[in-house]
């Protein structure tokens, strides 16, 4: 088969790393996307790690060099056999098969830490919410689904901020996208502003027509990438035509509209957000765009080939 169309998605804990790419699966189908996440390849389990004082965001506490080599593997379209780490008790799990798909999405802390790491990822996006909303998902979401107490979370947020400074945030220079979403002022969680940075590494579809000043969303030009700022209380019509302004640029894969973008859960109460919905209706954009190109037998686009891993690749060096 033809390789896959890789997208790598890199945040911190609790950046809504999911929340993106579960709509982006919804929409693809299930039958066409391949997932490996990333939290998959560490080397400790949650006790060793609490033993060893080190956090799951080191290098060193995960194989980095396996996790290579498996992309490696993956994005030539050959299946691995791959780790398995249970956030429901932190155990490490027996390994399974994972078979690549046209679309693969890896999302995960270090998807980014390496050269050949970021040269095996087609589109890369990276989260980089409020560091509030961010504490405030990442503590619903560890009680709620990986047994943690509000106390635990709270504390290990503070133990692994070291690490998140040293080895996740930089990852950020690495990506194409780099997405900011913000709170709403009056608590609505549906109501998230983004600010969203259009980096020149990718071409990305034309909205400048459609932006306005005032309340609405606004582009800028900087020196290497443009500045989308999507205010909390946009008007849906007005962010509407924004998602209908890329789906224009993707007649070939209409048949893809038949799920909204946007949507998340909070409990069990369905919410959409318009910045989630336009955030994911561009990186939609370049998935399809991408497969279309390799699909063609051109590049799917300016990323050079994956070059042969180094030492400096394995988590031992890192």
């Amino acid at each position: 088969m033809a390789r896959p169309i890789i997208l790598g998605v890199v945040g911190d804990s609790g950046a809504g790393k999911t929340t993106l790419t579960r709509g982006l699966l919804r929409v693809l189908g299930d039958e066409h996307v391949s997932r490996l996440n990333i939290d998959d390849y560490h080397r400790l389990d949650r006790r060793q790690r609490a033993e060893a004082g080190v956090s799951p965001l080191h290098p060193a506490a995960n194989h980095v060099d396996i996790l290579t080599q498996d992309l490696l593997h993956l994005r030539r379209g050959e299946a691995v056999l791959k780790p398995v780490y249970d956030h429901r008790d932190g155990t490490l799990a027996a390994p399974v098969y994972l078979r690549p798909t046209r679309f693969l999405l890896v999302e995960g802390l270090l998807g980014f830490h390496t050269e050949t790491l970021r040269s095996t990822q087609d589109v890369r996006i990276f989260l980089a919410p409020h560091e509030g909303l961010r504490r405030a998902w990442k503590v619903k979401r560890d009680c709620t689904l990986r047994g943690y107490t509000t106390d635990e979370v709270l504390r290990e947020l503070d133990l692994r901020e070291a690490d998140a400074e040293h080895f996740i945030r930089p990852q950020q220079a690495a990506a194409d996208i780099v997405v900011s979403f913000c709170p709403d002022p009056g608590g609505d969680p549906a109501r998230l502003g983004a600010d969203v940075i259009l980096r020149d590494t990718l071409e990305h579809p034309d909205l400048s027509a459609l932006i306005e000043g005032d309340r609405g969303p606004t582009l800028a030009r900087r020196e290497n990438d443009l500045l989308l700022r999507i205010p909390g209380d946009v008007h849906p019509e007005h962010a509407a035509e924004l998602e209908e302004a890329v789906w224009e640029h993707m007649t070939f894969a209409s048949h893809l509209r038949v799920h909204r973008l946007g949507e998340f859960t909070v409990g069990t109460d369905l919410r959409r957000s318009a910045s989630l919905a336009v955030v994911q209706v561009i990186v939609l954009f370049h998935l399809v765009h991408a497969r279309a190109a390799l699909a063609s037998g051109q590049a799917p686009s300016v990323r050079l080939a994956p070059r042969a891993p180094t030492g400096a690749d394995s988590a031992l060096h890192a």
